[in-house]
């Protein structure tokens, strides 16, 4: 029985999919939701000195913010149990740290379909290295 929920969420089209997908689950099970977003450092803001403006930061960060805001909104709307975090790094580090530290049965996070060879190559994917690291389960919701 899933008790907790871990939703990595990033805002997308994928992303929303997964998050109906967990208000869903939630529902069914009475669970406690929690939802992620990361932020990666862009290797392409580092200034010569090696350090990202603080500004540059702030806005990314409120970016992101807002968007872990706003999907637990909607998940509160929905009635469901749901907390916010926002954490920096690479995305399967950050979601299976949460995920262990939080002790949650599930994951849930939203996949994108990739129509052509080249993009699934040169494109990796969280949810296929998430697979290998992962403490608990997983649901992956697939959008259009």
């Amino acid at each position: 029985m899933h008790k907790k929920i871990l939703l990595a969420y990033d805002g997308t089209e994928e992303g929303r999919v997964a998050l109906l997908e967990c208000a869903d689950i939630a529902h069914l099970f009475h669970a406690e939701t929690h939802l992620l977003a990361v932020m990666r450092m862009p290797s392409g803001i580092f200034l010569a000195d090696g350090f990202v403006p603080d500004a540059v930061m702030e806005e990314e960060r409120q970016l992101v913010q807002n968007t872990v805001d706003n999907g637990v909104a909607l998940l509160r709307e929905g009635g469901h149990s749901a907390h916010g975090h926002l954490a920096y790094g690479e995305p399967v580090e950050e979601i299976c740290h949460l995920a262990a530290e939080l002790k949650v049965d599930l994951i849930v996070l939203g996949h994108r379909k990739q129509t052509s060879f080249a993009a699934r190559w040169w494109k990796g994917s969280v949810g296929i290295s998430l697979l290998e690291r992962a403490p608990c389960s997983i649901l992956v919701a697939v959008g259009c």
